[in-house]
C-alpha cells in the first residue's frame, strides 16, 4: 500500500488550499434558523453562515492507496463563532449514510473562528476495489458542525472507499480543524 502518513497528508492538503476557488457542487440541506442566529451572536458556527470549499483533493489513484479531501470553512457570519468538537462526516452509499470515524490521534477541542477567518479539516480514505464486497461505492458525502442543524453535501468523485477488517466500517478518518492559509 502506498499510504501517506495522516499528518503529512493533512499538512500537504493545507498548503494546497492557498489558490483554490469555491466548489459549487455542494449544497446545504436541512433548516437552521436558530443556528444562524446563534452564529451571529458569537455562538456555535453554523453551516449556513460559512463559506465552504471542498478540495482540491489528493485522490487515491488505485485500490489500496490513500487519498485526502480537504474541506475549508470560512466564517461569513459577521461575528466570531465557535467550532465545538469535530465535524461529523457521513459517506452516502445507495441512499444510506455510513459514518466516518474521527482520526484516533485527534482530540476534539473548541476553536474560535473570527469573522472572515478560515479553518480546514481533512477526510482521509483508502481507495477500495471497484465492485468489491470489501468496498463502498460512495456517491456523495456530507458533514455537519456541532450545534448546527444543517448539513453540507458534496459529490464524491474519488472512487470506492475500502472497508476495514470488520467489513462494515469505512477505512476513512476525519481530522480535527487546522489553521488554513489564505
Amino acid at each position: 500500500m502506498r499510504a501517506l502518513p495522516l499528518a503529512a497528508a493533512t499538512l500537504a492538503a493545507a498548503f494546497l488550499l492557498t489558490g483554490c476557488s469555491d466548489d459549487d457542487s455542494g449544497k446545504d440541506t436541512g433548516t437552521a434558523a436558530s443556528a444562524s442566529a446563534s452564529a451571529k451572536s458569537g455562538g456555535a458556527c453554523a453551516i449556513d453562515e460559512m463559506g465552504v470549499q471542498v478540495g482540491p483533493a489528493n485522490a487515491a489513484p488505485a485500490a489500496g492507496d490513500t487519498g485526502n479531501v480537504p474541506v475549508t470553512l470560512t466564517n461569513k457570519s459577521g461575528a466570531k463563532c465557535t467550532l465545538d468538537s469535530l465535524p461529523g462526516v457521513d459517506l452516502i452509499v445507495d441512499g444510506n449514510s455510513v459514518s466516518v470515524e474521527a482520526d484516533p490521534a485527534v482530540t476534539d477541542r473548541k476553536k474560535s473562528l473570527a469573522q472572515g477567518a478560515s479553518t480546514v479539516f481533512t477526510l482521509t480514505y483508502v481507495r477500495g476495489e471497484k465492485g468489491s464486497d470489501r468496498s463502498l461505492a460512495v456517491t456523495s458525502a456530507e458533514f455537519n458542525l456541532t450545534g448546527s442543524t444543517k448539513t453540507y453535501a458534496f459529490k464524491w468523485t474519488y472512487g470506492d472507499v475500502a472497508l476495514k477488517k470488520d467489513g462494515e466500517t469505512p477505512d476513512a478518518a476525519v481530522s480535527g480543524f487546522q489553521e488554513s492559509g489564505d
